[in-house]
């Protein structure tokens, strides 16, 4: 382990007395700073995180719960993995931040408006998709959320937190947060149908369509999930709106 990694490891296990320079109670209990060598120690991290997950889901999952299982301390955790997504990608093994794609989707360039998110969205999946390792382990998750209680609620709050949340965030200047929620939410549980129906349930044909043929079915109807009426007044005020 580097001397930075040491002293990070170390950080979370100084309290306020010590940094000036008072005597602090002693410790009781098992300590959360630095261990002797540094031997498995992100393996340890790892192992913690994936049990915190399945114990308490993604969303009851704290980085100082996890370190406190690793007997290191919080800051370390941070040091080798980032935030939480960033500890859930590593320990699930996803070769993929959720949050980079729709940042890469989402994010400002030349040209692009609200009015095309929906067709970003939809080729950014389909070309991380496209990867084997990054399909694999996207479909490992839903497996096991099928036959596990415990990695279903783990994976609902992870598409919560860190899929519709960020969606809802992108749209939310143009609506109400609970509009947003629900907007962000169709569009999840579009891309999620179409992850299945492509390389779960592998249905011909549209396993064997091109990518190009999926974003012009599926990009406008994403489209109409963010901008569009996705409620029955808006449609019936829209409706009387076109018959006038």
């Amino acid at each position: 382990m580097s001397q930075e990694a040491d002293r990070l490891s170390d950080q979370d296990s100084t309290g306020p007395d010590d940094r000036r320079g008072r005597a602090a109670p002693p410790r009781t209990g098992r300590r959360t700073g630095r261990r002797p060598g540094s031997s498995g120690t992100r393996e340890d991290i790892l192992r913690a995180a994936r049990q915190r997950f399945a114990d308490y889901g993604y969303a009851g999952t704290t980085i100082r719960g996890i370190a406190a299982d690793a007997n290191v301390g919080a800051a370390l955790v941070h040091h080798f993995y980032g935030n939480k997504e960033q500890l859930f990608a590593a320990a699930m093994r996803l070769p993929v931040i959720p949050s980079e794609l729709l940042a890469a989707a989402a994010g400002p360039r030349p040209g692009r408006t609200v009015e095309d998110l929906g067709e970003q969205i939809v080729r950014v999946a389909l070309a991380a998709w496209g990867a084997q390792e990054i399909r694999e382990a996207f479909l490992g998750l839903l497996r096991s959320a099928v036959t596990d209680d415990r990695a279903l609620r783990m994976l609902r709050e992870f598409v919560t937190e860190t899929i519709i949340g960020v969606i809802a965030a992108t749209i939310g200047e143009q609506a109400a947060p609970e509009e947003a929620g629900y907007r962000a939410s169709l569009v999840a549980s579009q891309m999620v149908g179409l992850a299945v129906g492509l390389y779960l349930l592998e249905l011909d044909p549209l396993a064997g369509a091109s990518a190009d043929d999926l974003v012009a079915a599926i990009g406008p109807t994403i489209q109409r999930y963010l901008t569009g009426a996705v409620r029955a007044a808006e449609k019936l005020s829209r409706a009387g709106r076109t018959q006038i």
